[in-house]
């Protein structure tokens, strides 16, 4: 039985969103946007699944509420969320898995803004890499493409060499929109998705084998 895509081929690099991704930010994120929904009157059922995996201030600006500056409201919620990262765990397997991977070899493409990401890598125990691509780095955030084009070029590769791991459609979008194959992590998932791309629950299920060229393929672990 064939590999699915992700594993019969080796990459130049790895290319990880980060909330949702390598780590488990959903309890602090929305304690944060359910505060900030409930001031602007929104209901925060409705609203709370069309927040995870955007910007913050693409977020609010396409709720075109008047009245509203989304830069500014975007800056409050960043500082409401740096000041709460309780609850901000790694995924199972992903500080263990990062740390085998060449630090030339791998980036952060998340839509947090640099110092949230870096204070929930801190919180989750995980490092912080060599190369990053944070909300400040691109003019539109996921699902435009922008954002995995930078990464791999801050890598020095093509995307079409890149893995990217993701969890959101708009992350996978902006993956898929960039050339890059893609690996589906649904460890914060409730619900199965739909998705034509391999998936994993943890790190746990993988390994990375290095050829001398460098390069990385993707090893599933034997139970």
């Amino acid at each position: 039985m064939p590999m699915p895509r992700g594993f019969e081929k080796p990459y130049a690099a790895f290319l990880f969103d980060m909330d949702g991704t390598i780590l488990n930010s959903i309890r602090a994120a929305e304690r944060v946007w359910s505060d900030w929904a409930r001031r602007h009157g929104l209901d925060v059922a409705t609203f709370l699944p069309k927040m995870h995996g955007s910007r913050g201030i693409d977020t609010i600006t396409r709720l075109n509420l008047p009245g509203v500056d989304p830069e500014h409201e975007s800056k409050l919620v960043t500082e409401a969320e740096i000041a709460d990262v309780s609850d901000v765990v790694a995924i199972p397997g992903a500080a263990t898995f990062l740390s085998s991977l060449p630090p030339d070899r791998w980036a952060i493409v998340t839509s947090s803004p640099l110092r949230l990401a870096h204070r929930r890598l801190e919180a989750a125990g995980l490092p912080v890499p060599r190369f990053m691509v944070t909300a400040e780095d691109v003019k539109v955030g996921k699902p435009d493409p922008q954002c995995y084009i930078l990464g791999a070029e801050r890598l020095g590769v093509s995307t079409q060499d890149c893995l990217v791991f993701e969890d959101v459609a708009a992350g996978i979008t902006a993956g898929e929109a960039a050339g890059a194959d893609v690996m589906v992590i649904t460890a914060t998932h409730h619900h199965k998705m739909e998705t034509q791309h391999p998936t994993l629950s943890t790190y746990d299920e993988i390994s990375v084998r290095i050829s001398p060229d460098h390069r990385m393929l993707i090893v599933p672990n034997r139970g």
